[in-house]
Protein backbone atom coordinates (compact mmCIF):
# COMPACT_ATOMS: atom_id res chain seq x y z
CA UNK A 1 0.00 0.00 0.00
CA UNK A 2 0.37 3.66 -0.01
CA UNK A 3 2.30 5.39 2.51
CA UNK A 4 1.06 8.80 3.05
CA UNK A 5 3.73 9.54 5.01
CA UNK A 6 6.37 9.02 2.79
CA UNK A 7 6.54 10.36 -0.43
CA UNK A 8 5.46 6.98 -2.61
CA UNK A 9 7.96 4.77 -0.46
CA UNK A 10 6.04 1.01 0.33
CA UNK A 11 5.00 -0.28 3.70
CA UNK A 12 6.54 -3.48 5.14
CA UNK A 13 4.76 -5.77 6.64
CA UNK A 14 6.53 -4.50 9.66
CA UNK A 15 4.39 -1.22 8.84
CA UNK A 16 8.09 0.64 8.70
CA UNK A 17 8.64 2.75 5.56
CA UNK A 18 11.61 2.19 3.35
CA UNK A 19 12.23 4.71 0.93
CA UNK A 20 13.83 3.77 -2.94
CA UNK A 21 17.71 4.40 -1.71
CA UNK A 22 17.52 1.61 0.73
CA UNK A 23 17.01 -0.76 -2.62
CA UNK A 24 19.71 1.04 -4.69
CA UNK A 25 16.39 2.91 -6.49
CA UNK A 26 17.68 6.76 -5.72
CA UNK A 27 15.48 8.75 -8.47
CA UNK A 28 18.33 11.03 -8.77
CA UNK A 29 21.04 8.02 -10.29
CA UNK A 30 23.49 8.71 -6.98
CA UNK A 31 25.08 5.73 -5.50
CA UNK A 32 24.02 4.60 -2.07
CA UNK A 33 26.51 5.63 0.60
CA UNK A 34 28.07 2.80 3.19
CA UNK A 35 26.26 4.81 6.20
CA UNK A 36 22.94 4.19 4.53
CA UNK A 37 23.50 0.34 3.59
CA UNK A 38 21.88 -2.39 6.75
CA UNK A 39 24.16 -3.68 8.46
CA UNK A 40 25.82 -7.75 7.98
CA UNK A 41 24.69 -10.36 9.77
CA UNK A 42 26.49 -12.90 11.28
CA UNK A 43 27.01 -16.48 9.27
CA UNK A 44 25.55 -20.04 10.68
CA UNK A 45 23.28 -18.07 12.96
CA UNK A 46 19.89 -18.67 11.39
CA UNK A 47 20.95 -22.37 10.60
CA UNK A 48 21.63 -23.21 14.63
CA UNK A 49 18.18 -21.33 15.39
CA UNK A 50 16.25 -24.01 13.32
CA UNK A 51 17.97 -26.78 14.23
CA UNK A 52 17.08 -26.54 17.71
CA UNK A 53 13.17 -25.95 16.29
CA UNK A 54 12.89 -28.86 14.83
CA UNK A 55 14.45 -31.17 17.56
CA UNK A 56 11.82 -29.39 19.85
CA UNK A 57 9.02 -30.56 17.27
CA UNK A 58 10.28 -34.15 17.12
CA UNK A 59 9.87 -34.41 20.59
CA UNK A 60 6.54 -32.95 21.37
CA UNK A 61 5.29 -34.94 18.00
CA UNK A 62 6.60 -38.30 19.59
CA UNK A 63 5.25 -37.97 23.46
CA UNK A 64 1.93 -36.60 22.09
CA UNK A 65 1.27 -39.75 19.63
CA UNK A 66 2.01 -41.70 21.90
CA UNK A 67 -0.64 -40.55 24.88
CA UNK A 68 -3.42 -40.78 22.03
CA UNK A 69 -2.71 -44.45 21.57
CA UNK A 70 -2.81 -45.08 24.90
CA UNK A 71 -6.32 -43.47 25.22
CA UNK A 72 -7.88 -44.60 22.25
CA UNK A 73 -7.00 -48.30 23.42
CA UNK A 74 -8.43 -47.58 27.14
CA UNK A 75 -11.76 -46.07 25.23
CA UNK A 76 -12.17 -48.82 23.33
CA UNK A 77 -12.20 -51.28 25.95
CA UNK A 78 -14.46 -49.32 28.50
CA UNK A 79 -17.07 -48.54 25.89
CA UNK A 80 -17.35 -52.39 24.35
CA UNK A 81 -19.42 -52.47 21.01
CA UNK A 82 -20.53 -49.07 21.63
CA UNK A 83 -18.44 -47.77 19.00
CA UNK A 84 -20.00 -50.33 15.96
CA UNK A 85 -23.76 -49.05 17.40
CA UNK A 86 -22.52 -45.50 16.41
CA UNK A 87 -21.37 -46.53 12.89
CA UNK A 88 -25.05 -47.63 11.73
CA UNK A 89 -26.66 -45.19 9.25
CA UNK A 90 -28.25 -41.91 10.93
CA UNK A 91 -32.52 -42.45 10.44
CA UNK A 92 -33.94 -39.71 8.63
CA UNK A 93 -36.59 -37.63 11.16
CA UNK A 94 -40.05 -38.27 10.33
CA UNK A 95 -42.51 -35.84 9.58
CA UNK A 96 -45.00 -35.14 12.51
CA UNK A 97 -48.27 -36.98 11.64
CA UNK A 98 -50.28 -33.19 12.58
CA UNK A 99 -47.97 -31.66 10.11
CA UNK A 100 -49.76 -33.86 7.21
CA UNK A 101 -53.12 -35.26 8.31
CA UNK A 102 -56.20 -33.67 10.36
CA UNK A 103 -59.69 -34.68 11.55
CA UNK A 104 -61.39 -33.71 8.42
CA UNK A 105 -61.50 -34.28 4.43
CA UNK A 106 -62.23 -31.69 2.18
CA UNK A 107 -63.20 -31.75 -1.11
CA UNK A 108 -61.36 -34.42 -3.51
CA UNK A 109 -59.96 -36.16 -0.52
CA UNK A 110 -58.14 -33.31 0.48
CA UNK A 111 -56.83 -33.49 4.32
CA UNK A 112 -58.33 -30.81 5.97
CA UNK A 113 -58.14 -29.36 9.40
CA UNK A 114 -59.96 -26.12 10.58
CA UNK A 115 -59.56 -24.76 7.23
CA UNK A 116 -55.47 -23.79 7.73
CA UNK A 117 -53.57 -27.01 7.13
CA UNK A 118 -52.81 -27.86 3.77
CA UNK A 119 -51.56 -31.40 1.82
CA UNK A 120 -48.12 -31.11 0.21
CA UNK A 121 -45.14 -32.68 -0.92
CA UNK A 122 -41.92 -31.90 0.49
CA UNK A 123 -39.29 -29.85 -1.02
CA UNK A 124 -36.29 -29.31 0.25
CA UNK A 125 -37.36 -29.67 4.14
CA UNK A 126 -40.71 -27.67 3.21
CA UNK A 127 -44.06 -28.45 2.64
CA UNK A 128 -45.28 -27.65 -1.18
CA UNK A 129 -49.21 -26.94 -0.98
CA UNK A 130 -51.67 -28.37 -3.94
CA UNK A 131 -54.44 -26.94 -4.27
CA UNK A 132 -55.66 -28.69 -7.21
CA UNK A 133 -58.24 -30.98 -5.96
CA UNK A 134 -59.80 -27.70 -4.05
CA UNK A 135 -59.93 -25.41 -7.55
CA UNK A 136 -61.51 -28.24 -9.22
CA UNK A 137 -64.36 -28.10 -7.17
CA UNK A 138 -64.59 -24.72 -6.85
CA UNK A 139 -63.80 -23.34 -9.88
CA UNK A 140 -67.34 -23.92 -11.37
CA UNK A 141 -68.88 -22.04 -8.79
CA UNK A 142 -67.21 -18.65 -9.91
CA UNK A 143 -67.89 -16.56 -12.88
CA UNK A 144 -66.74 -14.05 -14.88
CA UNK A 145 -68.42 -10.21 -15.70
CA UNK A 146 -68.10 -7.62 -18.07
CA UNK A 147 -69.53 -4.39 -17.33
CA UNK A 148 -70.05 -1.41 -19.90
CA UNK A 149 -70.57 2.10 -18.80
CA UNK A 150 -71.35 5.16 -20.02
CA UNK A 151 -69.44 8.42 -19.04
CA UNK A 152 -69.44 12.35 -20.13
CA UNK A 153 -66.43 14.23 -20.72
CA UNK A 154 -66.74 17.60 -19.97
CA UNK A 155 -63.01 18.72 -20.73
CA UNK A 156 -63.25 22.03 -22.09
CA UNK A 157 -59.99 21.82 -23.53
CA UNK A 158 -59.19 22.18 -26.90
CA UNK A 159 -61.82 20.63 -29.74
CA UNK A 160 -64.20 20.70 -27.27
CA UNK A 161 -66.83 23.54 -29.53
CA UNK A 162 -65.99 21.71 -32.66
CA UNK A 163 -66.91 18.17 -31.02
CA UNK A 164 -70.24 19.99 -30.21
CA UNK A 165 -70.40 20.16 -26.27
CA UNK A 166 -69.71 17.20 -24.00
CA UNK A 167 -68.66 13.61 -25.51
CA UNK A 168 -69.69 10.37 -23.96
CA UNK A 169 -67.64 7.34 -24.14
CA UNK A 170 -68.12 3.60 -23.31
CA UNK A 171 -65.94 2.25 -20.68
CA UNK A 172 -65.58 -1.84 -20.41
CA UNK A 173 -64.73 -3.24 -17.33
CA UNK A 174 -64.30 -6.84 -15.74
CA UNK A 175 -64.92 -8.34 -12.74
CA UNK A 176 -65.69 -11.81 -10.57
CA UNK A 177 -68.69 -13.19 -9.23
CA UNK A 178 -69.94 -16.30 -7.06
CA UNK A 179 -72.98 -18.22 -7.80
CA UNK A 180 -75.12 -18.33 -4.27
CA UNK A 181 -78.03 -19.40 -5.56
CA UNK A 182 -81.27 -19.65 -7.76
CA UNK A 183 -85.14 -19.32 -7.62
CA UNK A 184 -87.70 -20.61 -10.24
CA UNK A 185 -86.67 -18.04 -13.18
CA UNK A 186 -82.87 -16.91 -12.65
CA UNK A 187 -79.47 -18.23 -11.29
CA UNK A 188 -78.05 -15.53 -8.60
CA UNK A 189 -74.47 -14.56 -8.98
CA UNK A 190 -72.62 -12.32 -5.58
CA UNK A 191 -70.28 -9.40 -6.62
CA UNK A 192 -68.58 -5.98 -5.78
CA UNK A 193 -71.29 -3.10 -5.97
CA UNK A 194 -67.93 -1.40 -7.84
CA UNK A 195 -68.13 -4.32 -10.45
CA UNK A 196 -71.94 -3.67 -11.57
CA UNK A 197 -72.20 -0.04 -10.89
CA UNK A 198 -72.91 2.84 -13.41
CA UNK A 199 -73.11 -0.26 -15.88
CA UNK A 200 -75.59 0.21 -19.10
CA UNK A 201 -74.57 -3.95 -19.76
CA UNK A 202 -73.80 -6.63 -18.02
CA UNK A 203 -72.46 -10.10 -19.47
CA UNK A 204 -71.29 -13.53 -17.18
CA UNK A 205 -68.84 -16.09 -19.05
CA UNK A 206 -69.29 -19.14 -16.95
CA UNK A 207 -66.42 -22.18 -16.49
CA UNK A 208 -66.90 -23.78 -19.88
CA UNK A 209 -66.95 -20.04 -21.08
CA UNK A 210 -70.22 -19.90 -22.10
CA UNK A 211 -71.23 -16.31 -22.17
CA UNK A 212 -74.65 -14.63 -20.84
CA UNK A 213 -76.69 -11.46 -20.15
CA UNK A 214 -77.66 -10.40 -16.74
CA UNK A 215 -79.08 -8.03 -14.96
CA UNK A 216 -78.72 -6.23 -11.48
CA UNK A 217 -81.04 -7.57 -8.97
CA UNK A 218 -80.10 -5.25 -5.53
CA UNK A 219 -77.02 -3.60 -4.41
CA UNK A 220 -75.96 -2.17 -1.27
CA UNK A 221 -72.89 0.92 -1.71
CA UNK A 222 -72.30 0.89 2.02
CA UNK A 223 -71.01 -2.25 2.03
CA UNK A 224 -69.99 -3.09 -1.98
CA UNK A 225 -71.89 -5.74 -2.11
CA UNK A 226 -74.26 -6.59 -5.56
CA UNK A 227 -76.55 -9.60 -6.73
CA UNK A 228 -77.12 -9.74 -10.14
CA UNK A 229 -79.38 -12.32 -11.78
CA UNK A 230 -79.24 -14.52 -15.11
CA UNK A 231 -82.50 -16.02 -16.74
CA UNK A 232 -82.06 -19.82 -16.11
CA UNK A 233 -83.70 -19.93 -20.02
CA UNK A 234 -80.63 -18.08 -20.96
CA UNK A 235 -78.50 -20.93 -19.81
CA UNK A 236 -77.54 -23.96 -22.06
CA UNK A 237 -78.73 -27.46 -20.68
CA UNK A 238 -74.71 -28.51 -21.14
CA UNK A 239 -73.64 -25.52 -18.63
CA UNK A 240 -75.89 -26.23 -16.62
CA UNK A 241 -74.46 -29.66 -15.97
CA UNK A 242 -70.79 -28.16 -15.29
CA UNK A 243 -71.77 -24.89 -12.69
CA UNK A 244 -72.80 -25.46 -9.52
CA UNK A 245 -73.58 -23.25 -6.28
CA UNK A 246 -70.76 -22.16 -3.75
CA UNK A 247 -70.41 -23.71 -0.54
CA UNK A 248 -70.53 -20.79 2.09
CA UNK A 249 -68.25 -21.07 5.22
CA UNK A 250 -67.77 -19.08 8.67
CA UNK A 251 -65.27 -16.51 8.60
CA UNK A 252 -65.81 -15.64 12.31
CA UNK A 253 -63.98 -18.78 12.80
CA UNK A 254 -60.87 -17.59 10.76
CA UNK A 255 -57.59 -17.70 12.68
CA UNK A 256 -54.42 -15.92 11.58
CA UNK A 257 -52.24 -17.66 9.53
CA UNK A 258 -54.60 -20.01 8.16
CA UNK A 259 -54.21 -21.10 3.87
CA UNK A 260 -56.94 -19.43 1.87
CA UNK A 261 -57.52 -19.69 -1.91
CA UNK A 262 -58.18 -16.86 -4.26
CA UNK A 263 -60.43 -17.19 -7.32
CA UNK A 264 -61.10 -14.90 -10.07
CA UNK A 265 -60.77 -13.21 -13.63
CA UNK A 266 -57.66 -11.11 -12.84
CA UNK A 267 -56.82 -8.65 -15.61
CA UNK A 268 -60.11 -9.80 -17.56
CA UNK A 269 -57.93 -12.64 -18.97
CA UNK A 270 -59.92 -15.50 -17.34
CA UNK A 271 -60.40 -17.45 -14.14
CA UNK A 272 -57.03 -18.15 -12.56
CA UNK A 273 -56.04 -19.09 -9.33
CA UNK A 274 -53.88 -17.79 -6.30
CA UNK A 275 -53.06 -18.72 -3.13
CA UNK A 276 -51.63 -17.13 0.63
CA UNK A 277 -52.69 -17.31 4.33
CA UNK A 278 -54.93 -14.78 6.82
CA UNK A 279 -53.13 -11.87 6.94
CA UNK A 280 -54.78 -10.44 9.64
CA UNK A 281 -58.58 -10.20 10.72
CA UNK A 282 -61.28 -7.42 11.42
CA UNK A 283 -58.41 -5.25 9.40
CA UNK A 284 -60.49 -1.74 9.24
CA UNK A 285 -59.79 -0.28 6.03
CA UNK A 286 -60.49 3.23 5.12
CA UNK A 287 -62.71 2.94 1.85
CA UNK A 288 -63.02 6.55 1.17
CA UNK A 289 -63.18 10.13 3.18
CA UNK A 290 -65.92 9.28 5.34
CA UNK A 291 -66.17 5.42 5.23
CA UNK A 292 -64.25 2.65 6.53
CA UNK A 293 -64.73 -1.19 6.47
CA UNK A 294 -63.94 -4.10 8.84
CA UNK A 295 -62.49 -6.73 5.43
CA UNK A 296 -59.77 -9.75 5.97
CA UNK A 297 -56.57 -9.27 5.13
CA UNK A 298 -54.73 -12.36 2.73
CA UNK A 299 -51.21 -12.25 1.46
CA UNK A 300 -53.07 -14.05 -1.69
CA UNK A 301 -52.44 -11.71 -5.04
CA UNK A 302 -55.43 -9.78 -5.24
CA UNK A 303 -55.56 -7.81 -8.82
CA UNK A 304 -57.76 -6.09 -10.93
CA UNK A 305 -60.87 -8.21 -12.20
CA UNK A 306 -60.58 -10.70 -8.90
CA UNK A 307 -63.02 -8.24 -6.94
CA UNK A 308 -66.07 -9.93 -6.24
CA UNK A 309 -64.80 -13.31 -6.85
CA UNK A 310 -64.17 -16.38 -4.22
CA UNK A 311 -62.08 -15.88 -1.43
CA UNK A 312 -61.70 -20.00 -0.24
CA UNK A 313 -60.46 -21.52 2.97
CA UNK A 314 -58.91 -24.96 2.94
CA UNK A 315 -62.29 -26.91 2.86
CA UNK A 316 -63.46 -25.26 -0.03
CA UNK A 317 -65.86 -23.30 1.50
CA UNK A 318 -66.24 -19.20 0.16
CA UNK A 319 -65.23 -17.27 3.66
CA UNK A 320 -64.48 -13.98 1.68
CA UNK A 321 -65.83 -12.05 -1.64
CA UNK A 322 -62.42 -10.31 -3.02
CA UNK A 323 -62.69 -6.77 -2.62
CA UNK A 324 -59.61 -4.62 -2.92
CA UNK A 325 -55.62 -4.04 -3.25
CA UNK A 326 -53.43 -1.96 -1.83
CA UNK A 327 -51.51 -0.43 -4.48
CA UNK A 328 -48.25 0.93 -3.28
CA UNK A 329 -44.45 0.62 -4.79
CA UNK A 330 -43.34 0.46 -0.87
CA UNK A 331 -46.56 -2.39 -0.41
CA UNK A 332 -46.71 -5.97 -1.64
CA UNK A 333 -49.08 -8.93 -0.68
CA UNK A 334 -51.43 -6.56 0.77
CA UNK A 335 -55.25 -7.95 -0.68
CA UNK A 336 -58.34 -7.52 0.77
CA UNK A 337 -61.85 -9.35 1.01
CA UNK A 338 -65.38 -8.88 2.47
CA UNK A 339 -66.07 -11.73 5.65
CA UNK A 340 -68.57 -13.75 4.25
CA UNK A 341 -70.28 -14.03 7.68
CA UNK A 342 -70.38 -10.41 7.62
CA UNK A 343 -72.19 -10.29 3.87
CA UNK A 344 -74.79 -13.09 4.06
CA UNK A 345 -77.49 -11.26 5.48
CA UNK A 346 -77.30 -7.94 3.26
CA UNK A 347 -76.97 -11.17 0.01
CA UNK A 348 -80.49 -12.58 1.41
CA UNK A 349 -82.09 -9.10 1.78
CA UNK A 350 -80.51 -8.44 -2.32
CA UNK A 351 -81.39 -11.98 -3.36
CA UNK A 352 -84.93 -11.13 -2.70
CA UNK A 353 -85.16 -8.00 -4.17
CA UNK A 354 -86.57 -7.51 -7.95
CA UNK A 355 -84.76 -8.08 -10.53
CA UNK A 356 -84.19 -4.14 -12.06
CA UNK A 357 -85.18 -4.40 -15.81
CA UNK A 358 -85.99 -1.33 -17.27
CA UNK A 359 -89.39 -1.18 -18.54
CA UNK A 360 -90.92 0.08 -21.61
CA UNK A 361 -90.58 4.64 -21.24
CA UNK A 362 -94.17 4.41 -22.36
CA UNK A 363 -95.45 2.58 -19.20
CA UNK A 364 -92.36 4.09 -16.76
CA UNK A 365 -93.96 5.39 -13.80
CA UNK A 366 -93.30 9.27 -12.66
CA UNK A 367 -92.26 10.32 -9.36
CA UNK A 368 -92.33 14.54 -9.99
CA UNK A 369 -89.45 15.97 -8.22
CA UNK A 370 -86.31 18.16 -8.78
CA UNK A 371 -83.55 17.18 -6.98
CA UNK A 372 -79.45 16.95 -7.23
CA UNK A 373 -76.98 14.90 -6.33
CA UNK A 374 -75.10 14.95 -2.22
CA UNK A 375 -71.49 13.50 -3.80
CA UNK A 376 -68.79 12.17 -1.34
CA UNK A 377 -67.42 16.22 -1.04
CA UNK A 378 -70.21 17.78 -0.14
CA UNK A 379 -71.44 15.20 2.58
CA UNK A 380 -68.56 15.50 3.90
CA UNK A 381 -68.36 19.12 3.79
CA UNK A 382 -71.74 19.74 5.35
CA UNK A 383 -72.49 17.06 7.42
CA UNK A 384 -75.06 15.71 5.13
CA UNK A 385 -76.21 11.93 4.09
CA UNK A 386 -74.77 11.02 0.34
CA UNK A 387 -77.79 10.63 -1.97
CA UNK A 388 -80.50 13.10 -3.78
CA UNK A 389 -81.82 16.34 -2.28
CA UNK A 390 -85.00 17.32 -2.94
CA UNK A 391 -85.02 20.62 -3.94
CA UNK A 392 -88.66 21.05 -5.36
CA UNK A 393 -91.76 18.66 -5.75
CA UNK A 394 -93.57 19.40 -8.41
CA UNK A 395 -97.68 19.40 -8.11
CA UNK A 396 -98.78 17.03 -10.82
CA UNK A 397 -96.21 14.49 -9.92
CA UNK A 398 -96.56 11.41 -7.76
CA UNK A 399 -94.32 12.72 -4.54
CA UNK A 400 -96.69 15.65 -4.47
CA UNK A 401 -99.46 13.14 -2.55
CA UNK A 402 -97.25 11.89 -0.39
CA UNK A 403 -95.24 12.62 2.64
CA UNK A 404 -91.97 13.18 0.72
CA UNK A 405 -90.99 16.96 1.90
CA UNK A 406 -88.76 19.37 0.23
CA UNK A 407 -85.10 19.26 1.33
CA UNK A 408 -85.36 15.73 2.27
CA UNK A 409 -82.35 13.38 1.26
CA UNK A 410 -83.24 9.95 -1.21
CA UNK A 411 -80.74 7.31 0.01
CA UNK A 412 -82.64 4.07 -0.59
CA UNK A 413 -85.44 2.96 -3.27
CA UNK A 414 -87.04 -0.45 -1.65
CA UNK A 415 -83.79 -0.92 -0.02
CA UNK A 416 -81.71 -0.44 -3.03
CA UNK A 417 -78.76 2.26 -2.42
CA UNK A 418 -79.10 5.70 -4.15
CA UNK A 419 -75.91 7.95 -3.94
CA UNK A 420 -76.90 10.30 -6.81
CA UNK A 421 -79.45 11.40 -9.57
CA UNK A 422 -78.23 9.37 -12.04
CA UNK A 423 -78.72 6.04 -9.72
CA UNK A 424 -82.67 7.45 -8.79
CA UNK A 425 -83.63 7.88 -12.47
CA UNK A 426 -82.24 4.32 -13.59
CA UNK A 427 -83.77 2.68 -10.84
CA UNK A 428 -87.24 4.15 -11.29
CA UNK A 429 -86.56 3.30 -14.72
CA UNK A 430 -87.19 -0.51 -14.01
CA UNK A 431 -90.64 0.45 -12.19
CA UNK A 432 -94.63 0.90 -14.37
CA UNK A 433 -97.45 3.03 -13.66
CA UNK A 434 -98.99 2.57 -10.90
CA UNK A 435 -96.45 0.55 -8.65
CA UNK A 436 -95.62 1.51 -5.45
CA UNK A 437 -92.09 1.90 -3.96
CA UNK A 438 -90.87 2.39 -0.32
CA UNK A 439 -88.34 5.80 -0.11
CA UNK A 440 -85.98 5.81 2.60
CA UNK A 441 -85.55 9.37 3.47
CA UNK A 442 -82.81 11.55 5.99
CA UNK A 443 -84.99 14.73 7.04
CA UNK A 444 -83.10 17.56 8.91
CA UNK A 445 -84.99 18.05 12.62
CA UNK A 446 -83.74 20.04 15.30
CA UNK A 447 -79.71 20.23 13.12
CA UNK A 448 -79.93 16.40 12.68
CA UNK A 449 -80.57 14.29 9.81
CA UNK A 450 -83.21 11.77 10.98
CA UNK A 451 -84.17 8.72 9.19
CA UNK A 452 -87.87 7.93 7.58
CA UNK A 453 -89.86 5.66 5.14
CA UNK A 454 -92.35 7.14 2.32
CA UNK A 455 -94.42 5.17 0.26
CA UNK A 456 -95.60 6.31 -2.87
CA UNK A 457 -97.64 5.50 -5.86
CA UNK A 458 -95.87 6.29 -9.24
CA UNK A 459 -98.07 7.91 -11.65
CA UNK A 460 -97.69 8.48 -15.38
CA UNK A 461 -95.32 11.03 -16.75
CA UNK A 462 -96.72 14.31 -17.78
CA UNK A 463 -95.84 15.07 -21.41
CA UNK A 464 -93.31 17.76 -21.09
CA UNK A 465 -91.05 16.78 -18.58
CA UNK A 466 -88.85 18.91 -16.07
CA UNK A 467 -85.14 19.57 -16.59
CA UNK A 468 -83.69 16.96 -13.61
CA UNK A 469 -87.17 15.66 -13.10
CA UNK A 470 -86.96 11.86 -11.86
CA UNK A 471 -88.89 9.99 -13.53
Amino acid sequence: MYDNDQNYGWKSYDNQSYDNRQYGGDPYGNRPRPEDMPPKKKKGGIFKKAALITAGALLFGTVSGAAMVGVNVAASRFMGNSASASAEPEKKEEIPKAQTESRDNGPGGTPQGDGGNQQGQRNNGKAVADVSDIVEQAMPTVVAITSTAVYQSNNFGYGWFFRGGPQTYEVPSSGSGIIVGENDRELLIVTNNHVVEDSTSLKVAFIDNEVVDAAIKGTDAETDLAVIAVPLEQIKDDTKSKIKVARLGNSDELKVGQGVIAIGNALGYGQSVTVGYVSALNREVRVSNTSTRELLQTDAAINPGNSGGALLNMKGEVIGINAAKYSSTEVEGIGYAIPISKAEDIMNQLMNRRTMNPVEEAKRGYLGIQGTSVDEESAAAFGMPRGVYVYKILEEGAAAQSDLREKDIITKVDGQSVRNMTDLQELLSCYEMGEQIDLTVQTQKDGEYQERTVSITLKAMPQENTENAAQ
